[in-house]
Parts: structure tokens; C-alpha cells; sequence
């Protein structure tokens, strides 16, 4: 399975850190965040990574070449950062099976198997690795809703009034029906092509989309805090986030 890895992000809210690098080259416990993320991608068994650059890529590309560890990496340009949805659309020309797709800002420490599994089981048509996370912080999120049967029914991007407090983490898998989905979003009101709008067309469309509940921890390193407390998980030096973290 192909792993898409989406590292064309700025990070203006990472400054200073990403003064002069972009946002995956900033090092967490030592190494880059990219390197974290291909490591646990090659442990769930990608054969190929496809990784979307854009701000700096030559720091990116320079760096890791055309393999990491044996794993071959093709990239995608994002010449413009409009959304995720739009970076997404940018590695369709290499993606024709079921893939897996990270945020290359995204630490993790979970069961992110579990996602590709479900995935390998042909019963979803993708699967999400979600979160609970305090009420009152849920509209900083895609957010979503389930039936009994842990089916996503509804994701909406940072409402004003949430359905609930799950929450979509930076780790998915989906079928290349996501690509003729990414082609009908329309910019939302931030003036982004978002994903979870993507999303949402899919399951209009009837495709069943399952979500995995985080067993374990993830840190989107956004602010220079966010590094901090990724590299104190990492070392054992922190606790993890309260979660009552199981397979909806």
C-alpha cells in the first residue's frame, strides 16, 4: 500500500523554528518530523511514499533523496497551499489502489494498524483513526458523527456548534474514490478546498467510511509547544492525554 505524506505547509505558526526551514524538517526528539512519519509508515508496510512539497521543497527533497530506507519516494508539487483537499489532488496521477495518508505535522504514538486493517478488509471504503477531545475544543476540528455501527455518518470542519467530540486525527485510508471527491469540493468559507468536505461527498454517495478510535497519542505540532511536548511524550517524560482510547 502507497502512503501519501502532505508536507507543503509553511508553519508561520511554528516560527521561529521554521524561519528557515519548512514545517517536516523541524526536528522532534532529535529528527525530523518526516522522518517520524515515514518511519511508522514503512512499519505498516508502505511500499511506496508520496510526499507533497511545496514551501522550501528543496530542503525536503535534498535531504531525503529518492528513498528512505529502502522505501522509494516520488513527489508532488503543491504549488499553491489551498486546502487538503487540493494537496491531495496533486499525487492522484500516482495513487491507483488503496492508500494510506498522513499530515507530515503529526506525531504519533497510536494504533494507526488498526486504520489499515480495517482498510484491508474491504468492508470500508476508508477508515479514519479519531479522537475524543474536550467539548470546548472540538470546533478547532473536523468533526464527527457515527452510527452504532462506528460508521462516520457526518464530518463537518471546525463548527460553531459540534455534533460531538470526535474528532478527526491526521491519519486516514481511502480508496482512489477520494480523488473524484477532491474534484467536486468547492472553496469553503476560509477559502480552502477542505477534506472533510471531500468526505462528506462520499458518504452522501453511499461509501462506507469507518472510524478507529485512537488508542494511544497524537500531537499536531503546530506551535513551538507542541514540539516541546511531542519530544516529552517521546522520552517518557510526560503523561499521555486522558482518553478513553478504543475501536468504535
Amino acid at each position: 500500500m502507497k502512503a501519501v505524506v502532505l508536507a507543503a505547509g509553511e508553519g508561520t505558526r511554528l516560527r521561529p523554528l521554521t524561519e528557515d526551514k519548512p514545517k517536516g524538517m523541524v526536528e522532534v526528539d532529535g529528527k525530523p518530523i518526516l522522518t517520524h512519519c515515514f518511519e511508522q509508515l514503512a512499519e505498516l508496510g508502505a511500499d511506496e511514499f508520496v510526499v507533497v512539497v511545496g514551501y522550501r521543497k528543496q530542503d525536503i527533497i535534498s535531504h531525503y533523496g529518492d528513498e528512505f530506507e529502502g522505501v522509494p519516494i516520488t513527489y508532488a508539487h503543491q504549488r499553491e497551499q489551498k486546502g487538503l483537499a487540493h494537496a491531495l489532488l496533486t499525487v492522484e496521477e500516482h495513487i491507483d489502489d488503496d492508500f494510506m495518508l498522513i499530515l507530515g505535522d503529526n506525531i504519533f504514538d497510536a494504533n494507526l494498524g488498526d486504520v489499515v486493517k480495517r482498510q484491508q478488509e474491504d468492508r470500508a471504503d476508508a477508515a479514519f483513526l479519531t479522537e475524543e477531545v474536550p467539548w470546548e475544543e472540538a470546533s478547532r476540528y473536523g468533526v464527527c458523527d457515527t452510527n452504532d455501527y462506528g460508521e462516520i455518518t457526518d464530518v463537518v470542519e471546525k463548527p460553531e456548534d459540534p455534533p460531538s467530540n470526535l474528532v478527526m486525527t491526521g491519519f486516514y485510508t481511502f480508496t482512489p474514490a477520494i480523488f473524484h471527491a477532491c474534484h467536486l469540493v468547492q472553496p469553503s468559507n476560509r477559502g480552502e478546498y477542505e477534506i472533510s468536505e471531500a468526505i462528506d461527498l462520499l458518504i452522501q454517495s453511499g461509501r462506507t467510511i469507518d472510524a478507529i478510535r485512537m488508542d494511544g497519542w497524537r500531537v499536531d505540532v503546530g506551535y513551538p509547544e507542541d514540539r516541546d511536548r511531542a519530544e516529552r511524550l517521546l522520552r517518557g517524560e510526560d503523561v499521555e492525554p486522558e482518553s478513553e482510547a478504543a475501536e468504535v
